[in-house]
């Protein structure tokens, strides 16, 4: 089994960081593994430094080999 990274996130309406701004979402991937993926978390966190209501994850997603 392998796996794809994606680094998914947005604006998020409060600190309580539980409702994104419409418009704001932003998926970027799939990464082929992990290290990548946080190479383009860190970019998308540290781009704004200003932007406390920016929140960003890696998101797995299992992949089942090729039969």
């Amino acid at each position: 089994m392998t796996h794809r990274y994606w680094v998914v996130g947005g604006d998020y309406a409060d600190s309580q960081f539980a409702r994104i701004v419409p418009g704001t979402e932003t998926i970027s991937g799939p990464f082929p593994d992990e290290v990548r993926a946080r190479t383009e978390w860190q970019r998308l966190t540290f781009r704004d430094r200003c932007a406390a209501l920016t929140r960003y994850t890696i998101a797995v997603e299992p992949r089942l080999a090729s039969q």
